[in-house]
């Protein structure tokens, strides 16, 4: 898809983030466990979810929609043991569906295409709970160990590798402890979900997790929160446009750290419990932001700020008085993008793949940007809405991996994008 993005329009009206695509795939994933029916409400639809459950029913899941954004999954047994790299397509997450089909199957082989440094983190959670596990021909297989207690420690805070080990522990070990667990909202919702299937954990919302298993599951309920990281976007995006946005069904627990860290960039928002504000004008200089104080945006595992918001941040940090460095601690390739910032007028100096100094306040202008990643697609979306001109965005249908219908939405707020080739 190939859109044009007209910049300098300030964005007004409400908006309403879609369902957490990263809280939908852990569900999914959580559904295949029980042989009862699941009811998920608000599932949203991206890229990354449709594959998901294209790939559960390859596995087994009868999935009917039962409205636009609610589907049942009945999965009464898993008929396949293995998942080759053309269903997994590289998508680091259907590891997901390990859980489910190494627990009701006994054994599991998955055709790796991708470094296994990506998920060392998870391979020595399934080695720390016992699990006899192999890796031979570019595949990892495992088979099933039961236990009655374990205690481990993830080495990485790594969201996947929890939901792995929350699944394996909710079915597998009567008493389990999880050491440095990530704690992001969608783990929670999934800690909350796995509870209604009937285990029992203590500790949700924090690093350390204690998990009480069952082999008695039974179906259940959940709805879908809403999307932190695309409100969190759009408020960003909001800010530097200009104009006031009222963002729906989201508001302080999950965004507290969010809107300090924008403080630092001269972003002011405010938060209640289910909503969120950006006011006119709401990028001004903060009290303690002056022109010649330097700033810092640093990523970490939640609660702290998001690695996913790194983009929308660096292109807000283009936008504010000052410098700012922005340090992405978690991951070394998020900042490589910067060259096109850059190219647009940006005056950014990679220190190293984790480190990069934005000088503002700087206009930008419109280019031709190519295959924007999924990771920045709506930092290059943001940037584009703030440029002077026309900025042309090819494969800009990542965009809709995580997020849907984001286009459509910023649309309807006053943004000036068409869709050339759909």
């Amino acid at each position: 898809m190939r859109i044009r993005v007209e910049g300098g329009h300030a964005l007004n009206g409400s908006y309403q983030p879609a369902g957490s695509t990263n809280a939908a795939l852990a569900l999914l994933g959580a559904s295949l466990l029980t042989e009862h029916p699941v009811t998920l409400h608000n599932i949203p639809h991206t890229i990354s979810v449709s594959f998901m459950r294209d790939l559960a029913q390859w596995l087994g899941a009868d999935i009917q929609t039962i409205a636009p954004h609610h589907w049942q999954l009945h999965t009464p047994q898993i008929t396949r043991r293995t998942l080759s790299a053309e269903q997994t397509q590289g998508f680091v997450g259907a590891l997901l569906y390990l859980a489910p089909i190494l627990i009701r199957r006994g054994y599991v082989r998955m055709e790796i295409d991708f470094p296994l440094h990506r998920i060392r983190t998870h391979l020595e959670a399934l080695r720390d709970l016992g699990q006899n596990l192999t890796i031979a021909e570019g595949a990892i297989e495992i088979r099933v160990a039961k236990w009655e207690y374990q205690d481990i420690i993830l080495t990485q805070s790594s969201v996947t590798a929890t939901a792995m080990v929350l699944m394996l522990a909710t079915c597998l070990g009567k008493e389990t402890v999880i050491h440095n667990a990530a704690s992001e909202p969608h783990i929670q919702e999934l800690a909350y979900f796995l509870e209604l299937l009937g285990a029992q954990i203590e500790g949700i919302g924090s690093n350390v997790l204690r998990v009480w298993g069952t082999d008695q599951l039974h179906g259940a309920k959940a709805t879908v929160s809403f999307d932190h990281i695309e409100a969190a976007s759009i408020a960003a995006i909001g800010a530097i446009c200009g104009g006031r946005i009222e963002i729906n069904g989201i508001g302080r627990k999950d965004l507290r750290m969010i809107a300090r860290s924008y403080q630092r960039l001269g972003i002011t928002l405010h938060l209640d419990e289910h909503a969120l504000f950006v006011p006119n004008h709401a990028l001004l200089t903060a009290p303690n932001r002056e022109e010649d104080v330097d700033s810092s945006i640093e990523t970490a595992p939640w609660p702290g700020f998001p690695s996913d918001l790194v983009s929308i941040a660096t292109v807000a940090a283009t936008q504010t008085r000052g410098t700012t460095l922005i340090h992405e601690k978690l991951f070394n390739d998020r900042l490589l993008f910067v060259d096109k910032l850059n190219a647009m007028g940006a005056q950014i100096v990679l220190c190293d793949p984790h480190r990069v100094i934005v000088v503002g306040h700087t206009p930008l202008h419109a280019i031709y940007v190519d295959s924007p990643d999924v990771r920045i697609g709506l930092g290059m979306l943001g940037a584009a809405l703030v440029a002077h001109g026309t900025t042309v965005i090819d494969n800009a249908e990542t965009i809709g991996r995580s997020f849907e219908g984001v286009i459509e939405k910023l649309t309807q707020l006053g943004a000036q994008i068409r869709v050339e080739i759909s």
